[in-house]
């Protein structure tokens, strides 16, 4: 079973970002996790790894394979992240999955995330939604049940 690279975690609510923090490393999915409570933030920090601007020696900075994205957010929402993140480089954005977590079902929301790459899920996430997530996109980080 392999770890994934590293995880993002974006969302403003400091609660949620905890708990799911939590579930990650109890899941021991990753070693790298980082939490960012705007797109903003998030944003800078992916278009900087994308463009190879920071210390490659630092163990701050990976390339996540995995990213939770809330849309409703101060500074910037989950929409306006996703149309920046559509516009970096395509080779940097290949193996990453991108996954839109949040309380809305509300159809129009569900709508628009369709037309980005990316899955739709409702929060809380749960240890069977991630499994889910890992069984379809990352079939060989997931333990087989014998």
């Amino acid at each position: 079973m392999r770890k994934l690279s590293g995880i993002l975690l974006i969302d403003d609510d400091d609660t949620t970002n905890f708990l799911n923090k939590r579930l990650l490393e109890r899941m021991k999915l990753t070693d790298h996790i980082h939490t960012f409570v705007n797109g903003k933030q998030a944003f800078d920090y992916l278009y900087n790894i994308s463009n190879n601007n920071y210390d490659a020696k630092s163990a701050d900075y990976f390339k996540p394979e995995l990213i939770f994205l809330d849309i409703n957010m101060p500074v910037m929402d989950g929409f306006e992240l996703l149309d920046l993140y559509e516009r970096l480089n395509p080779n940097f954005r290949k193996g990453t999955l991108m996954v839109v977590l949040t309380t809305s079902t509300h159809a129009q929301d569900t709508e628009v995330v369709r037309k980005y790459d990316a899955e739709y899920i409702t929060k809380p996430l749960n240890a069977d939604k991630l499994e889910h997530l890992l069984r379809k996109y990352f079939p060989d980080t997931v333990k087989d049940k014998a």
